[in-house]
């Protein structure tokens, strides 16, 4: 291969596997997921227009609900994770309260898993939240791809996050790989401790392309008919 196509290549590569597959160096993979630091990848938050697509990613649990908002600069491609909601031990309607309040004619992608449950208890999440009002659809739940397509991501800069996002900014600087050791085997995994919001923001950039529309035409405001608190995010 010539340096052109192995730069290509090792750009489109996680860190902890670039050493295996560049020189056959055996790795583990312990370490951070996205080894960029927080400040290279946020931004001070601006007005986003109304002609941008958007759409969120939603992870559901009882100790924590976590959405990531996202929108489409449709001149370069890149996309803004501009808003979040975490917060945990509610109900759905009541999560799905807050998520509307953001604007209820964005689209969801929701874990059909939903932390851990049964196929069968997500499928009965997936229809509370709709009947709460939400333009949700299952996600693509896989992690190791929808990993690669957020690092990928990030190291081409097309992914950003308004540094107003407190919740993801910690978990982010958190979300990590270890090696579990058993009796026999020896593995590296995600850790799944505080991932709610990288879990969110892993269904909503997989899924964003599908599922991403811009706001309708008249649509000023919320569903509710307030006027937005907050006009850079527009909710």
């Amino acid at each position: 291969m010539d340096a052109k196509t192995k730069r290509e290549l090792l750009s489109a590569t996680q860190p902890y596997l670039r050493d295996a597959r560049s020189k056959g160096t055996p790795s583990v993979g312990e370490g951070a997921i996205y080894p960029i630091p927080w400040d290279e990848v946020s931004c001070d938050p601006f007005p986003i227009p109304n002609f941008w697509r958007r759409a969120y990613g939603l992870d559901v649990g009882w100790n924590k609900t976590a959405a990531i908002w996202l929108a489409e600069d449709p001149n370069t491609g890149g996309i803004y994770a501009y808003s979040e909601y975490y917060r945990g031990q509610q109900v759905p309607t009541m999560h799905a309260t807050a998520i509307k309040a953001r604007g209820d004619w964005i689209p969801g992608a929701i874990d059909p898993a939903s932390r851990g449950r049964s196929q069968d208890e997500g499928k009965k999440l997936l229809s509370q939240y709709r009947g709460a009002g939400l333009l949700v659809k299952p996600a693509n739940n896989a992690v190791e791809f929808g990993i690669q397509t957020v690092w990928e991501m990030l190291e081409t800069g097309r992914l950003k996050f308004f540094s107003t996002l407190h919740n993801t900014a910690n978990e982010y600087r958190l979300y990590r790989r270890e090696k579990r050791t058993t009796d026999l085997t020896e593995k590296v995994e995600v850790v799944k401790k505080k991932d709610h919001a990288m879990d969110a923001l892993r269904y909503g950039i997989v899924e964003f392309s599908k599922i991403a529309t811009v706001r309708p035409a008249g649509e000023e405001f919320t569903g509710s008919g307030f006027t937005p608190v907050d006009k850079r995010a527009g909710y």
